[in-house]
């Protein structure tokens, strides 16, 4: 056999046996734990939806599906670390409205979202509320932009933390209605809601796994939902688009990724595992009772969470510099 065959029959031979190495490497995979890395504390909205997957994951898959909490620097310290984590398969990360914010909230970051991962899947979308202190003079909606033009900076908008999912909803609220507010931020969704109950602030956006039982019992006032269509959870809650705010919409998103490289067989073997968890009717309870929504079909692929990644930093990033609010 001369050179030249020799040297195409060595790459015929590598070219095959990178063909069969990757289906029996997702074939047997996997092999031992995988970790969920979740940015936020445990108990948390982000943590309840994590442990809820991996629960009946860990069962489709044969491995325990473990749920580590990393918490700090709104979500980046965790996202930091899965992106310079091994790519094999066995640390995974979910985040929520975070990785589209990151970019414009830190002026140095030590990862790209947008580069740094492989997309899974998106997973849940769970709605935002616009509610007030009980006794806060403005009965509706209408009544509540009048109260805020007459009053300005005097009135309190309470957030959850800078580049919280509550403080960019507040952000998107100032900006779509053309008043400027008192905005106060509080370490975490507990307590901002802690404060609005006690009379302290007057204003708070939050998700419905939050305020809907406080809804219920009367103790906030409702003045709209975020959703561009009312909720099954509030049937009688109009949104906001419809009362004058056309195309407000606001949801905490949430989407699982993986280092950058990690095989695409293992990376549709767990998102697959995902999107079974996501049919399964005790995880579908749950998710109802909390306010939850599966993501549409389109965003449950790599592709469906991708674009809207992309769509969600280019909607936030001329919102944040707007504000001129930065978390560095």
């Amino acid at each position: 056999m001369t050179r030249g065959k020799t040297w195409l029959a060595c790459v015929a031979a590598a070219v095959t046996t990178l063909l069969v190495a990757a289906p029996a490497h997702a074939q047997g995979y996997p092999t031992k734990p995988i970790t969920l890395v979740v940015p936020f504390a445990a108990g948390g909205p982000t943590d309840v939806v994590a442990r809820l997957l991996g629960g009946t994951m860990t069962r489709t898959l044969g491995q325990t599906v473990v749920v580590e909490n990393r918490v700090g620097a709104g979500g980046t310290i965790a996202a930091a670390s899965v992106a310079r984590a091994a790519p094999d398969g066995y640390t995974f990360l979910i985040h929520h409205n975070g990785m589209g914010t990151a970019p414009s909230l830190y002026r140095k970051l030590s990862y790209n979202p947008l580069a740094d991962f492989e997309y899974v899947t998106q997973v849940v979308d769970v709605p935002m509320t616009l509610v007030g202190r009980k006794d806060l003079p403005a009965k509706d909606f209408n009544e509540l932009l009048a109260y805020l033009k007459a009053n300005g900076t005097k009135v309190n908008l309470a957030h959850a933390g800078l580049g919280a999912v509550s403080h960019l909803c507040g952000m998107l609220f100032r900006q779509a209605v053309g008043t400027e507010m008192t905005t106060v931020p509080y370490q975490g969704t507990g307590p901002a809601l802690n404060a609005l109950l006690a009379g302290q602030v007057d204003l708070l956006c939050d998700q419905t796994t939050g305020t809907a039982p406080h809804i219920k019992a009367g103790t906030v006032k409702l003045y709209g939902v975020t959703t561009t269509s009312r909720l099954k959870l509030l049937p009688e809650a109009p949104t906001l688009a419809e009362q004058g705010l056309p195309g407000f919409q606001v949801v905490v998103w949430h989407g699982i990724y993986a280092p950058r490289g990690t095989p695409k067989e293992v990376v549709d073997r767990f998102g697959n595992a995902v999107r079974g968890a996501l049919k399964d009717a005790a995880v579908l309870a749950r998710l109802t009772e909390l306010g939850a929504v599966v993501a549409a079909d389109d965003k449950l692929t790599p592709t469906g969470l991708q674009t809207w990644l992309q769509q969600e930093t280019q909607r936030y990033g001329p919102v944040i510099k707007a504000a001129g609010q930065f978390a560095d």
